[in-house]
């Protein structure tokens, strides 16, 4: 074969190749290219809303120090501090909890207002009311099914020959805040003391709780006084001026005693009692030393946690009816959790049940009470600035639990449950 026949052959071989190639990037890119791979779209996750209600009466009030005016927010502010701990849970079992809080006057008809809850819905409801507010929406709420669970009210009564079957006292009555106290001095060895109180209704009632509580622990009440409403001791230069001069000279006829005991629920004259004293002595009951719920400067139990995330939240410390709220809100959002819904008589069960407890930053788990419905509680007492104590006292001792010798116990209780 010659070079000049060789060349073509190749040329031509090579030319064959290119049209190969050429056809075959034709053929493929006819061809589709691969998509992507869709997944199916997922069902949104369905939300299950559980609505709180927040029925509470409501003006500003007046006090004798002007650090005593509860904020315009007390009570609600715990409850949405709950809120946000129930949602914390409940996103990821798909619970939306929501509070909405209704206000009415302090002697206002409530029921109009509890009526209109009724209807939107609401099935769990706190109220911050009077026994006789209270009392007027109690047989209602059975009858729509409704649970309500008290903050405010601190009568014995409501817990006692006025006790309902669906509500449940998250609140401590007054004979349990006068138990706490009465322990402590008890403790200390301080066993007689001179009682002072107010001429209105809700003074008297904290008397007799002081009187109750002295016979049970054993104290003497070894003189009493009332201090009349003149109208004239409040926040005035006239009357600091007047209670300072008059306060002694009411207290000078005395008998001797380790402990003034004072009751003016209705911030009358408490106040100005302390260092205003005949003799010097000691000051305890609505002021001095003051039983309570909780107590803003508690950290004890975690409490740090709960007052850490209750100041970012509302710009202050928390207060006991703070703290009731917060924790009936957390009753329901633990229930509705366990129970995996909102069904009311889901989560009236398992609140019911004999094993149910809820943690409050107390130091103990808390139960209620099945005779009554009172929530079992420690009681703080504190100052203006510091806890001093919490009571039950060491060496107090009860068959079933300790928080037991706080109130009424159950052979001494009038309740019938209905």
């Amino acid at each position: 074969m010659t070079r000049e026949s060789t060349v073509p052959n190749t040329l031509a071989a090579f030319i064959g190749l290119f049209l190969v190639g050429v056809n075959a990037s034709a053929v493929l890119a006819q061809e589709p290219a691969p998509q992507p791979k869709v997944e199916a779209a997922k069902p949104a996750k369905q939300v299950t809303e559980i609505r709180i209600g927040y029925l509470r009466a409501y003006e500003p009030q007046l006090a004798l120090s002007v650090l005593d005016i509860p904020p315009r927010d007390d009570g609600v502010a715990g409850a949405n501090v709950a809120i946000a701990d129930n949602n914390t849970t409940g996103s990821f079992l798909g619970q939306k909890f929501t509070l909405e809080a209704t206000e009415v006057k302090p002697d206002a008809d409530v029921v109009p207002a509890f009526k209109e809850m009724v209807a939107r819905g609401d099935r769990q409801v706190l109220t911050d009311l009077s026994a006789k507010q209270l009392l007027s929406i109690a047989d209602i709420a059975r009858d729509n099914g409704v649970l309500l669970f008290n903050v405010g009210a601190a009568d014995d009564a409501l817990r006692e020959e006025e006790c309902r079957i669906n509500v449940f006292h998250i609140a401590p009555t007054r004979s349990m805040l006068a138990d706490g106290l009465v322990q402590y001095f008890v403790w200390k060895q301080w066993r007689k003391w001179v009682l002072i109180y107010g001429s209105h209704e809700r003074d008297k009632l904290f008397a007799d709780a002081l009187r109750r509580a002295a016979e049970r622990f054993g104290g003497e009440i070894v003189a009493e006084k009332m201090f009349e409403d003149t109208g004239t001791a409040r926040r005035t230069d006239t009357g600091v001026v007047q209670i300072q001069r008059q306060m002694p000279v009411f207290m000078q006829d005395l008998p001797d005693h380790d402990v003034v005991l004072v009751a003016d629920e209705s911030e009358v004259f408490g106040t100005y009692v302390p260092f205003h004293t005949w003799i010097p002595r000691p000051v305890a009951g609505t002021a001095g030393l003051v039983p309570l719920a909780w107590h803003p400067a508690s950290e004890q139990w975690g409490g740090s946690q709960i007052q850490n995330r209750f100041a970012k939240a509302s710009g202050r410390r928390m207060l006991s009816k703070d703290m009731s709220a917060w924790t009936a809100v957390r009753i329901v959002g633990e229930a509705a959790t366990r129970t995996g819904g909102a069904d009311p008589q889901k989560i009236e069960a398992f609140i019911r049940a004999d094993d149910f407890s809820i943690a409050a930053f107390k130091g103990q788990k808390l139960t209620f009470r099945k005779w009554n419905q009172q929530l079992r509680q420690p009681i703080f007492l504190g100052d203006g600035r510091s806890v001093v104590s919490t009571s039950p006292q060491e060496g107090f001792l009860h068959q079933v639990s300790e928080l037991d010798t706080l109130g009424i116990d159950q052979p001494e209780t009038k309740c019938q449950l209905k």
